[in-house]
């Protein structure tokens, strides 16, 4: 299982970036997906993600500013980025992990797949 994304850069402030994910090479119906950033010595953090798969949640900072996207039968993960502000530069990651049934979680040591990640750098 491999994920794979696609989308970082550099964009002023107030400008706009999406971030794309692929999940590949799967093997089971149901996973769990979201978006983590971090900065570099700090903790990883969840950006956004789908407790249910009907429902996204966000984190506070980028509430009305982000919007997570799934299409399920690509088993691809998007998030679009507007307004974005330079607190929002870090390396941004998508992360998976396999889960039958339940409530999906936002904690990053529940992800157990990892793509490379995708710098996104926002300047003032």
């Amino acid at each position: 299982v491999q994920l794979m994304e696609s989308g970082g850069g550099s964009v002023q402030s107030g400008g706009s970036l999406r971030l794309s994910c692929v999940l590949s090479r799967y093997t089971y119906s149901r996973y769990c997906m979201a978006w983590f950033r971090q900065v570099s010595g700090q903790e990883r953090e969840v950006v956004a993600w789908f407790p249910r798969h009907d429902k996204a949640s966000y984190i506070d900072s980028v509430k009305g500013r982000f919007t997570i996207s799934q299409d399920t039968n690509k088993n691809t993960l998007s998030l679009q980025m507007n307004s974005l502000k330079p607190d929002d530069t870090a390396m941004y990651y998508c992360a998976a992990y396999i889960l039958p049934a339940g409530l999906c979680s936002s904690t990053p040591s529940t992800y157990t797949i990892w793509g490379q990640g995708t710098q996104v750098t926002v300047s003032s």
